[in-house]
């Protein structure tokens, strides 16, 4: 297959599950975004138009972020990092945005880490 359609692919399934979730105030939106070396977690309330918290492997917040790259156990670890800073805001329901990936490998181990650190998905 080439790359302009797995790319075309990828991005269909990213709106095709944009459609299906949705953030408010009491329950925020967490979108999840892999690049190739870095992850990106953000809790955004959709009606408002707002990002309520973030986390990333970039982010100076972050402990270890020399250390982090775009894998599971870099994912693990944001996703706690993600769950504190929610948390943190008072922030304890989400609504789990995968943003077209597939819940397997590294975007199951930051939720599920988010899940242990105390977010209710």
């Amino acid at each position: 297959m080439r790359t302009e359609q797995k790319h075309k692919l990828a991005v269909r399934r990213g709106w095709r599950v944009r459609q299906k979730v949705s953030g408010t105030k009491d329950r925020p939106r967490m979108s999840v975004c892999f690049t190739n070396k870095n992850i990106h977690v953000q809790f955004i309330d959709d009606a408002a138009g707002v990002t309520l918290a973030a986390a990333s492997t970039t982010s100076k917040a972050t402990p270890d972020r020399d250390k982090l790259a775009a894998n599971a156990a870099s994912a693990k670890a944001l996703g706690t990092v993600a769950a504190q800073a929610a948390l943190g805001k008072g922030i304890k329901q989400v609504v789990f945005d995968r943003g077209g990936a597939i819940y397997h490998g590294k975007v199951k181990a930051l939720a599920e880490a988010a899940r242990e650190a105390g977010l209710k998905f």
